[in-house]
Parts: structure tokens; sequence; C-alpha cells
């Protein structure tokens, strides 16, 4: 993966949120281009790499991202939903593809597709809170996946300690980040991100089971 250049040649109070990594900037997309995105797609689902990524009429190229694909279902994931604040509104989007990275310093990573919608967002704000979905959040998953002008209609859900972005009622738990890194990854980009604050939540008091995806579709640990 290719870092992106670091640009230690402009000053914090030129732009930078607080807690973003100078090298992170270069990657920032003009307005313009967010607002492309916003219309680009039905869903905001970023699941694990290649799994929904176009595949051109080849069948010899089809048959092997079809592999890569079915070999990668194999693999049981949670789900999380990616949130932060954006001219003062909520914005979020379900991702399958978020792991931790190290203890020390605490930093996690997510990997978000380059037609997402939501990650121009989230990459200007600087900051976000991965949020652990439970067993009985799968509604919450198909929501942030939508393109609904609304994602968080009937979502409750209150500002995190850190950075206020958006905790979601009823999850398992959350991180609160400010984006430390950005790479290229393909047709994704690996976000690394620095955790602020993190907690479990009063959600394990009545579900604490996770929500998970395998194979194409949401498990349980019962199912």
């Amino acid at each position: 993966m290719a870092a992106v250049p670091a640009s230690n040649e402009t000053p914090r109070g030129h732009g930078i949120p607080e807690g973003i990594s100078p090298d992170a900037r270069a990657t920032w997309p003009p307005p313009e281009l967010i607002q492309s995105f916003l219309g680009d797609a039905d869903v905001d689902f970023e699941l694990r790499p290649g799994e929904e990524v176009p595949v051109h009429d080849d069948p010899e190229a089809q048959a092997a991202a079809r592999r890569f694909r079915d070999v990668l279902g194999c693999f049981a994931s949670g789900i999380t939903v990616i949130t932060t604040m954006s001219g003062g509104k909520p914005v979020g989007m379900t991702c399958q593809s978020f792991s931790s990275v190290s203890l020390d310093p605490p930093l996690i990573m997510f990997v978000p597709a380059r037609s997402s919608r939501a990650w121009p967002l989230i990459q200007r704000s600087g900051r976000f809170c991965v949020n652990v979905l439970a067993a009985d959040q799968e509604h919450v998953s198909g929501q942030m996946a939508s393109k609904g002008a609304d994602k968080f209609a009937g979502i409750g859900w209150t500002p995190a300690t850190s950075t206020g972005s958006p905790v979601i009622d009823g999850t398992l738990a959350h991180l609160d980040c400010t984006i430390h890194a950005v790479y290229e990854g393909g047709d994704h980009y690996v976000v690394i991100g620095k955790v602020e604050h993190l907690e479990t939540n009063a959600a394990t008091e009545v579900v604490d089971e996770p929500l998970l995806y395998f194979k194409g579709r949401y498990r349980t640990t019962d199912s």
C-alpha cells in the first residue's frame, strides 16, 4: 500500500481539524467530488474489500473475483457503523472491514471504498466513532447502508465524549477516534484511527451478542 504523502508545510491552523494527521489531508476530496459521491450509489455498505467491487466482462477475471469473494466470505466478522458530524448533521455508514491495529498507541482501522459517499465527509471532519452493532441491530445496519436522505431517522444517538461523533443507542461498544493516517489500498482506502476514548455500552445489559456477517448474509451467534 502506498502511504499518502506527508505535508508538514501546512500549519495546524490552516484547515486541518484538531487530532488529524497532516498526511491525511493530501487525499481530501473537493466539495464538488463529495457532492458527486452523494448520488452515486444505492447503498453505502463498506463490505470486506473485493466483495462488491465491479469486475469487467472478462470471464477469467470474473471467476478470479468470485473466488476471491467466496474465500473471504468464509471469514465471519462483526458489523460496525462509522459515524461523524458534518455541517452540524450526523453522518454514518455501515462497515464490515474493521480491525484493531495497535495497543501502544491505541490504533484501529477501517477500509472504505473509494466510491463511498460517507467517507469523504468523515475524512474532512478528521474524526469518527466506531459503533459495534448488537445482534438485534440488523435494521440499523440496513438503514445506515441505504441512500436515504436521513439515515438517522428513528435511531437514537448521543455525542461521543471526545469528538462529538454520534454514539448509536443500543450498540455493544464504541470507539471515539481521530484520523491518524490514510493509505491507498487499490480500490479502497485504509484508514488508521487513533482511539481517544472507548467503552462498552449499556446495551450489554440487555443484548450481549454481536451482529455478524458471514457468507454474504447477517448472522448471530445462534444462527
